[in-house]
């Protein structure tokens, strides 16, 4: 805190270096808005999405976006500095992050929709006293129970984005834990399938239940082995004879009451040695982690049911429906997911 402090760390070499380096993530911190707008402004004008068929030149850009010359130059110039596009000869690319925001499943999506999320967040102070009403929250009726659901456009919209950014989801958790041995998972909260059809490629001879609302798993896709159980699990009971249960990025989407009851379920669905895989970005509890204790619990905050867990917080809810055996297997990609397994004793 002290300015004398400072000035004598600008003339030390190596605190030098260290100094500048926490200025500038400092600064990132204080900019990172307008980093995420930009991004957002990249995202609809479809700039990197003309940049990947490819190189252009400032006055096509403009023609194509409709957007002046010199304010688009700006915007450029900005996603050139974020590393997703750069200028050469005359002309603007697509870099290897740019390519990588277009093809990893559900960036794009999640980025679109970020438009509610920052209005939510244009009075801070109020949104964290709790004195306004989130839009996000109306975004995921289905979170509130089966009747949220009910519109087919909205689970059609909410299936997307959650297919969409599932494959990753679904790839790492399967590097994660082996179902090797499975005889029958059943995953609840499912959507229309995505993960489950990570599973049957990488388990063919796996049999396979789908849970989750009549309005979501209506556009499920057929899979070999699957049977499609329409249901919600706030109201109804779940379906018995899988030997493993599968919950994928479903605990983080509500509250404390709601998860211990559906663990109750889950326990009570399961025979006495059958496995529960909990898969869901996680907080990072004592060390927080900038992705998901800034990301996903302001995210999960704004959606007025859910809530960021650490791995620890979910272990003890898991403790107290009945499970033991709790193991915790942190993601190569903590923004991504992580995963706990935990066994119903014998």
């Amino acid at each position: 805190m002290s300015p004398r402090f400072h000035a004598m760390v600008e003339r030390i070499p190596g605190l030098r270096l260290k100094s500048r380096a926490e200025g500038r993530a400092l600064f990132d911190v204080v900019s990172g808005f307008v980093q995420s707008q930009a991004l957002l402004a990249l995202v609809e004008l479809r700039v990197l999405h003309r940049l990947a068929e490819g190189a252009a030149d400032l006055p096509a850009l403009a023609q194509m976006t409709g957007v002046p010359e010199p304010r688009l130059h700006i915007l450029l110039q900005a996603g050139a500095a974020l590393k997703l596009l750069r200028q050469a000869r005359g002309a603007w690319h697509l870099t290897p992050r740019g390519g990588a925001f277009l093809t990893v499943p559900g960036l794009e999506a999640m980025v679109r929709h970020h438009d509610v999320l920052y209005r939510d967040l244009a009075d801070p102070v109020a949104f964290f006293r709790g004195q306004t009403q989130p839009e996000l929250a109306g975004f995921w009726p289905y979170v509130f129970g089966a009747g949220g659901a009910a519109d087919p456009a909205l689970a059609a919209r909410y299936s997307r984005l959650m297919a969409d950014s599932q494959a990753l989801v679904a790839a790492d958790t399967l590097r994660l834990v082996s179902l090797k041995g499975a005889a029958h998972l059943m995953d609840v909260g499912g959507g229309t399938g995505a993960f489950l059809r990570a599973v049957a490629a990488e388990y063919p001879a796996l049999r396979l239940t789908l849970f989750d609302l009549p309005a979501v798993v209506a556009g499920a896709a057929a899979l070999p082995n699957l049977t499609v159980h329409p249901g919600s699990f706030r109201d109804d009971p779940l379906p018995k004879g899988a030997d493993w249960i599968s919950l994928i990025r479903v605990l983080y989407d509500h509250a404390d009451s709601t998860v211990a009851a559906l663990l109750d379920a889950v326990f009570a669905a399961l025979p006495a040695g059958g496995h529960l895989l909990v898969s869901e970005p996680m907080s990072g509890g004592a060390r927080p982690d900038p992705a998901t204790d800034v990301y996903f619990a302001v995210y999960t905050l704004a959606m007025q049911t859910g809530r960021t867990r650490s791995a620890a917080e979910i272990a003890a809810l898991l403790r107290t429906a009945g499970f033991a055996g709790i193991r915790l297997l942190p993601g190569p990609r903590p923004y991504v997911t992580s995963a706990l397994t935990a066994q119903k004793p014998l």
